[in-house]
């Protein structure tokens, strides 16, 4: 029992790490109205295993933190990218196309509160929702695809699936 906490520990402080190393090194389109977080294809990893769920949450909380982001970008940020990581997992059995979803839907939804009302971006919250869902729609759901479909047979011999 000892070993798979250990692991599970390691699994999430692993895909932490990086996350926020993914989000630093592409800072200049990781934030605002307009930003394409290439460290959200992370995001496809709670299929493979549950550890990725506290990893993502941590790596994004982290990287919000580490960035100088206000409180409320910190808090709901990480919440979205939380909810998105519980979607994930949850759709595991299904088509590798739906889970990208929920990560897309919660951040579209989500951050663009947090940019109209931590930060004051005078753009409208449904455009911002659609700047901020093609975003997701790259990150997520084609560069999260593509990390599933290239390193998916791999990733599931590194994350062991521990439930």
């Amino acid at each position: 029992m000892r070993n798979k906490s250990t692991l599970f520990i390691a699994q999430a402080a692993m895909i932490a790490a990086v996350y926020v190393v993914l989000t630093f090194v592409f800072a200049p389109i990781s934030f605002g109205e307009i930003q394409v977080r290439i460290s959200e294809a992370l995001t496809i990893l709670p299929v493979f295993t549950p550890a990725a769920i506290p990893g993502l949450f941590v790596g994004c909380r982290l990287g919000n933190m580490l960035s100088g982001a206000y409180l409320p970008d910190v808090i709901f940020g990480s919440l979205a990218t939380l909810l998105g990581a519980i979607g994930t997992r949850a759709l595991r059995n299904a088509s590798p196309f739906f889970a990208p979803l929920p990560p897309i839907i919660a951040n579209a939804l989500i951050v663009p509160f947090v940019l109209r009302y931590t930060y004051g971006v005078a753009l409208p919250i449904p455009l911002m929702m659609l700047t901020v869902g093609v975003g997701e729609v790259i990150s997520c759901g084609g560069l999260g695809l593509i990390l599933y479909f290239t390193l998916g047979t791999r990733l599931k011999s590194i994350f062991r699936d521990n439930g």
